[in-house]
């Protein structure tokens, strides 16, 4: 329906909105629209003000607040005309023209192309709506009366803006709930991005209809005398048509012919309480033949987007099939407006915008999540955030449990690792594996509707591997599995660099040595280093040599100073020669030659954090800080520890793999490892009932870094998905 007047508008207010001072307002922000947008013309050549007073109308229609109402008055102003935002503040309320504000387009930044400029609008819009949900109340309303005057557009501009529509806009009024401005959206931009399916759709149903409406009508009136028959008092029965753009989803997604699609044409029963639904639901049951595994609670578990209702496929004695939805008035009022039906607009209620953001996102748990999402991910590049919120969010459609019975809502084809990503980003790294309905699965199994799921963790993993990448479906696991992987990349170069300069000064004798921010940036910035980490950055990737930095170093270096450094060199090797003369490569300060042991439990290696425990008998036994046995230990036996500089020798280290079985697994591993320069103490496989294998590998390693090199390689086997320190 189009509006052209003023009065159309207050037809609508005056409906739910008494208070005088809130009608002048609205009067107030009507006027000053029209002042400001007087003399622009859309290109229908109607006066713009028509656009502001449609979307106000469309927000009276779902009886939202006469702050909402202003502000789909002003949407426009601050964009298209002189008036600023804070200028609105003063003239109305802080609440309008933060509404406003939110619901601005950016127009005044110069972007690279058209997409990303769209990237960007879509990014504030969904930042803005984790701030107040009422600015994708109004987006939604703007786009609707857009979207029906899109005729007026060049072609182009048309087609773009009805898939921007299909891929953004309807799926956010699905998930608020709201089916009336979901299905108009959707159906009219159909109409745009495939003319051709739409108007065979409508075809269809206009042929269809007469038919399937007979059948219809007698069967409303069936269940009528059914119900009167029962007893059952004050419901209300009405048909449904399905949308067309629904219709043509289910031909193209599920390859069905129109005449195998059941709920085309719906029965909707509406009665006063939730028992009665159940007991309407019995009597439809007792009388008509239910198709097993059509029938669907939505009462008992909600959709995320609050929607409520009973659904059943039926046959009817002639062989006709139709589907009954069965829910109270309050959940037809839900189902028809969504969020608006919770936030109707009620007179003498204490408004609280904040109170409302948290009532929407205890009721809407998508909502919930974006606030999370937004302010977990806030740093994001606008592309990536529109992604993942558009594919995890917007599109979800499978609906799984946590063990304490929390609905997760995740796209078609989430694994466990996706799920470990929605719960938490600590809980997804550590990830080892998943139990579905109380069986173990491997990563990659696809999560069904009604899956119950529980994630095993380990805080000794070394987190996920680039095989993840091709598991992960939704866009926020692969961008934090990315994360993980580049921060790991980086760790590790950054210590191989800083190796493999320690190892150059040490090889020319230079044990004392302070190499600074400063001298890294003062020295290498030809080289584009403007750090210390750059620094160990490029030797590590080999575009420096650890002999030129040595080379420059010594250069700066005086006469005297150079005297003072082997000196100090001579007496700090004499030193470490006393105090590390065992086999181990560990220091204890303080003692001479003291009996060492590497503890077997755990198998400590150089890099990693120790400490020494005194037995009885047996000397001091090293130990990893993390080892399970330094629990049960006495406080007052326990002593500080600490590595060589460059002990020279390798040590053990076992490590437990995770993988899918394969006839090649092992040989990959023993490949990998002997190209690490690493030997095999023992390797040991064990393959379970669901065909994953576990392998515990025992290789010698001179260090905690080399190992961590090995296992980044290891992580390239496109069978394993988990490596752990084993005995941790």
């Amino acid at each position: 329906m189009e509006y052209k007047k003023y009065e159309d508008l207050m037809f609508l207010v005056n409906g739910y909105i008494h208070h005088e001072p809130s009608l002048e307002m609205i009067k107030r922000a009507y006027d000053r629209a029209f002042e400001l947008h007087n003399g622009q013309f859309r290109k229908s050549g109607e006066p713009y003000i028509i656009h502001p007073l449609n979307v106000a109308c469309i927000l009276a229609e779902l009886h939202v607040g006469p702050d909402t109402i202003c502000a789909g008055l002003l949407h426009d102003v601050v964009e298209d005309t002189s008036i600023s935002k804070e200028e609105l503040e003063k003239e109305f309320t802080p609440d309008i023209a933060e509404i406003v504000d939110g619901v601005t387009k950016i127009s005044n930044l110069t972007f690279v192309s058209l997409e990303e400029k769209q990237v960007e609008n879509h990014q504030k819009m969904l930042l803005a709506m984790g701030r107040d949900i009422r600015v994708i109340v109004v987006k939604l309303a703007d786009r609707l009366h857009n979207i029906r005057t899109l005729n007026y557009m060049p072609a182009e501009k048309r087609e773009r803006i009805a898939k921007e529509t299909l891929e953004i806009y309807a799926p956010l009024a699905h998930k608020l709930g709201m089916f009336r401005i979901k299905a108009e959206l959707e159906d009219t931009a159909l109409k745009y991005v495939d003319p051709q399916a739409y108007n065979k759709i409508a075809g269809l149903i206009r042929n269809d209809n007469s038919a399937r409406m007979s059948n219809v009508d007698h069967t409303i009136n069936e269940i009528t005398r059914i119900l009167d028959e029962q007893h059952v008092t004050d419901y209300k029965i009405k048909g449904r048509i399905k949308n067309i753009y629904s219709i043509y989803k289910k031909m193209v997604n599920q390859q069905k012919d129109f005449e195998d699609i059941y709920d085309i044409l719906a029965i909707r029963v509406i009665v006063n309480t939730i028992g009665e639904c159940y007991h309407v639901l019995g009597l439809i049951h007792a009388h008509y033949t239910p198709i097993p595994k059509r029938f669907k609670d939505y009462i008992a578990v909600p959709k995320p987007n609050m929607y409520q209702s009973l659904h059943t496929t039926v046959i009817s004695d002639d062989g006709f099939t139709f589907e009954v939805q069965i829910r109270t008035k309050e959940m037809d009022a839900v189902a028809e407006l969504g969020v608006a039906a919770h936030w109707a607009y009620k007179e003498g209620v204490e408004y609280s915008k904040e109170k409302q953001q948290f009532e929407i996102a205890q009721k809407l748990k998508w909502y919930s999540d974006l606030l999370k999402f937004t302010e977990e991910d806030k740093t994001e590049d606008a592309k990536n955030y529109v992604d993942a919120v558009k594919d995890d969010i917007l599109s979800t459609n499978v609906y799984v449990y946590t063990p304490t019975g929390e609905v997760v809502d995740l796209p078609v084809g989430a694994t466990p690792i996706d799920f470990a990503y929605k719960i938490h980003t600590n809980i997804g790294n550590k990830t080892v594996g998943a139990i579905v309905n109380n069986r173990i699965v491997p990563l990659d199994y696809e999560l069904k509707n009604g899956d119950i799921i529980s994630i095993k963790t380990n805080k000794n993993s070394f987190g996920p591997s680039e095989n993840w990448l091709k598991i992960a479906k939704t866009s926020h696991a692969k961008h934090k599995i990315k994360s993980f992987l580049n921060k790991q990349n980086r760790d590790i170069l950054l210590a191989h660099g800083k190796e493999m300069i320690e190892e150059e000064f040490h090889a020319a004798k230079i044990l004392e040595y302070n190499i600074t921010e400063e001298f890294a940036k003062n020295n290498f910035a030809k080289n584009n280093i403007n750090s210390l980490d750059d620094l160990y950055l490029e030797v590590a990737k080999a575009n420096l040599s650890p002999k030129t930095v040595l080379t420059k170093y010594v250069g700066l270096i005086s006469g005297d100073k150079t005297q003072e450094m082997q000196l100090n060199r001579q007496i700090e090797r004499n030193q470490k020669i006393l105090s590390s003369s065992n086999e181990t490569g560990v220091i204890v300060e303080g003692l001479t030659n003291p009996l060492i042991k590497l503890g077997s439990c755990c198998n400590p290696i150089p890099g990693d954090t120790i400490i020494g425990y005194v037995t009885k008998g047996n000397g001091i036994v090293v130990h990893h800080i993390g080892c399970k046995n330094c629990k049960t230990f006495q406080m007052e036996r326990i002593l500080p520890l600490d590595w060589a500089l460059n002990p020279d020798r390798k040590y053990p280290c076992s490590i437990k793999i995770d993988a899918s079985s394969n006839i090649n697994l092992l040989v990959d591993i023993m490949n990998t490892v002997s190209a690490s320069n690493m030997s095999i103490l023992s390797i040991n496989a064990t393959t379970n009932k669901d065909l994953e294998t576990t392998v515990k590998l025992k290789v010698m390693t001179k260090s905690l870094n080399e190992l961590e090199k090995m296992i980044i390689s290891l992580k390239k086997i496109k069978y394993i998905y988990n490596i752990e320190r084993d005995n941790l």
